[in-house]
């Protein structure tokens, strides 16, 4: 009889080769078996029975905020927020305080997480202009995933604005680099359209050609040096019929708020809590984001986690900051687009996990077969539960999905072949391990 750490036993399994009942057996934290394993023994049997086996969910860009910024979020509970989620690795942003910008501060990043994250995670360095000429040995140092640039200034300092800035950090690096895609220079021309009070006028202020702008001069500056990039958050229908032409050198993120969400009701219902970088846009735009789904032009969801807490949201526009939770919600809202008929499984799973694993040439996760690290989020796709304000783990203690009426939820969450959240409890001690990539395993 064929004995293994964990077997999950029942559920239906939701991979490369289609969807079917299966048990998975699971040996020193990777995947060893997939098939009828009724005739073998575990040291532990996850029944999965009524339920959905997908690959671990993957969130490529969150901001956990520590050091520095702690009453915001911090590593444990941004992590265990994910991991209720049903998320089972976090890529985490470089503007902290200090920003994440050398070896030693993101060797520190590393050892705040060492068995303080519930889920594996991964770190951003932060591109500037004092540090281009080095990113090339940055981006391969241990636990990170890449380097990212702010082309226009959001929450925090880091900011490369000039195209001789980005042109240096892109000739400096070989692995894909990440971007905040918005034009400075037009955000600075702008800044007095702001309404004092009325953030519906934050749209307007970062309006649609600021990003389209910048994302030309992007994807130019990226042919002009030869470098992959990848666009974050896009937020215009126009910049997806843009990168649709480009899709050889550009990979495209959008993110479940800008999906779900609406100007300029979301502004009128949720005033500050509706504030973000690059804002929630109108109708026409977010048609033009389901269309960059539905064509395979987007290639990844990231829920751009970015907690503040509601006495600085609560401020009047436009002294409220930008950013919204979103790392516990992602796999609901989106599962309910799913369940509405916006889109597939298939294409959910492909956003969540396989996505993150080509573009970022993670090593070992981001499937579920044989040799993988045994990353699983198991969902209920018939479950109804309404989203609100007490259930999120964040410190920030909000979402601006409080009311949602969600149709699929995450009820289990296994990273490594170890069960951390089971029917929304967390499950023993963080473990969290960083995430390990195919460019740099020499490293």
């Amino acid at each position: 009889m064929s004995t293994y750490d964990l077997i999950v036993r029942g559920g239906e399994v939701a991979n490369h080769a289609g969807r079917g009942r299966a048990d998975m057996g699971v040996k020193d934290g990777k995947i060893a078996a997939i098939g009828d394993l009724t005739q073998a023994d575990a040291g532990e049997i996850v029944d999965a029975a009524g339920l959905t086996v997908l690959p671990g969910v993957i969130d490529t860009q969150v901001h956990f905020r520590e050091p520095g910024l702690e009453w915001k979020e911090d590593l444990e509970t941004g992590s265990r927020a994910a991991a209720l989620g049903g998320v089972v690795a976090v890529f985490e942003m470089p503007n902290t305080n200090p920003n994440t910008t050398d070896p030693a501060t993101l060797e520190d990043k590393l050892h705040r997480a060492r068995d303080r994250m519930w889920t594996d995670h991964a770190f951003y360095i932060g591109g500037t202009h004092e540090n281009a000429d080095h990113l090339g040995e940055l981006e391969r140092l241990p636990g990170c995933c890449g380097v990212k640039v702010f082309m226009g200034a959001s929450t925090g300092d880091l900011l490369i604005a000039d195209d001789d800035g980005v042109r240096k950090v892109l000739r400096n690096v070989a692995r894909r680099a990440t971007f905040h895609s918005e034009d400075e220079y037009r955000l600075e021309e702008r800044r007095g359209l702001a309404r004092a009070g009325d953030w519906t006028s934050h749209p307007e202020v970062r309006d649609a050609e600021s990003a389209i702008l910048s994302t030309r001069r992007l994807v130019g500056l990226a042919r002009e040096v030869g470098r992959r990039i990848h666009v974050l958050h896009v937020t215009t229908a126009q910049e997806i019929e843009y990168l649709a032409q480009h899709k050889d050198v550009a990979t495209v993120e959008v993110t479940p708020q800008h999906l779900t969400l609406e100007a300029p009701e979301a502004y009128e219902r949720l005033k500050g809590l509706a504030q973000m970088n690059p804002p929630i846009r109108s109708a026409e735009h977010v048609a033009g984001l389901w269309r960059g789904i539905d064509q395979g032009i987007v290639d990844v969801l990231g829920s751009d986690h970015a907690p503040h807490t509601l006495e600085e949201k609560a401020r009047p526009y436009p002294a409220s900051p930008s950013g919204m939770p979103g790392v516990q919600t992602l796999v609901p809202v989106m599962l309910t687009h799913v369940a509405n008929g916006k889109m597939s499984l298939e294409r959910f799973i492909d956003l969540t996990s396989a996505g993150a694993q080509r573009i970022f040439n993670i090593a070992g996760k981001g499937r579920l077969a044989v040799g993988y690290d045994a990353d699983l989020t198991l969902v209920d796709l018939k479950a109804k539960r309404t989203i609100v304000h007490a259930d999120m783990a964040t410190r920030s203690a909000w979402t601006p999905f409080d009311g949602f009426e969600a149709t699929g939820w995450p009820m289990a969450t296994i990273v490594r072949g170890r069960v951390v959240m089971k029917d929304d409890e967390l499950i023993g001690s963080a473990h969290g391990r960083p995430v390990r990539f195919q460019e740099t395993l020499s490293a």
